[in-house]
């Protein structure tokens, strides 16, 4: 008979960008423990509502939320109702992010500061839009912000993506020490390769092939590796762990 956890019910979480790939791995996990998931998404309301369904079928509630994280205001206003809808916010997870590659001579402004504005930035505007309700959840308060293997090692043609994902990691670790005396914690998980539908469609056989022979444990990360590992930082057993960097990458990264 499989054990049935439920150590989040009655828990509210925010997930951004968690309509579709690792985001809405992360839903449905988080739904699977019990906990009443809200679904950030910016332009694909369909795809959040299927989602929102797919969270449903593993017993967890959901809802859905659309607004850009870039857009501070929009942030502010959003939270802001979450918590007086829901009864407040417990569980954090920014998750929300872009990738614009190109080579350093030739990366415009532009493409830095949407890159900057929703991967940086949008953690940042959350994070200060949902502190005061998560330091209400004391001990239970949990705040997980997803970072990357490339925010670590860096990687050619994607400066702007790997200076967005180390700032995550700078991020996380001072609101940690910031948060940590009511209870609350915070911490980064840092996926290697994962497969998506986007790395599905984008990523030729021959690179697929060698990049295979980089990760030790010889495949290509799920959706699912990302998520469980958020759901336990999500839970109780990780109440004393704050301030980590989480590695989920086969090993990719030691």
């Amino acid at each position: 008979m499989a054990i049935i956890d439920k150590a989040l019910a009655g828990k509210v979480a925010l997930v951004t960008g968690g309509s579709r790939g690792i985001g809405r791995g992360i839903c449905v996990a988080l739904g699977r423990r019990g906990a009443k998931v809200i679904i950030n998404y910016a332009s694909r309301e369909d795809a959040a509502r299927e989602a929102a369904a797919e969270v449903e079928s593993v017993g967890g509630q959901a809802a859905i939320v659309g607004f850009d994280v870039g857009d501070a205001p929009a942030v502010t206003e959003a939270i802001k109702a979450i918590g007086k809808d829901h009864g407040g916010l417990d569980i954090l997870v920014n998750n929300a992010g872009v990738a614009i590659n190109g080579m350093l001579m030739r990366f415009t402004d532009e493409q830095w500061k949407k890159v900057m504005d929703i991967n940086l930035g949008g953690a940042f505007h959350c994070l200060r839009a949902a502190s005061m309700m998560i330091l209400k959840s004391k001990a239970s308060g949990r705040i997980i912000n997803i970072t990357s293997v490339v925010g670590e090692q860096g990687n050619a043609g994607q400066l702007a993506y790997a200076a967005s994902k180390a700032g995550l990691i700078g991020l996380t670790m001072s609101t940690a020490r910031e948060l940590a005396s009511r209870g609350v914690t915070c911490n980064a998980v840092s996926p290697g390769f994962i497969e998506t539908d986007m790395t599905s469609e984008h990523l030729p056989e021959a690179a697929r092939a060698k990049l295979m022979e980089a990760i030790p444990l010889g495949r290509i990360g799920r959706s699912e590796d990302v998520a469980d590992a958020v759901a336990f930082l999500a839970g109780p057993e990780a109440s004393y762990i704050t301030g980590q960097v989480l590695r989920v990458n086969g090993g990719m990264l030691m």
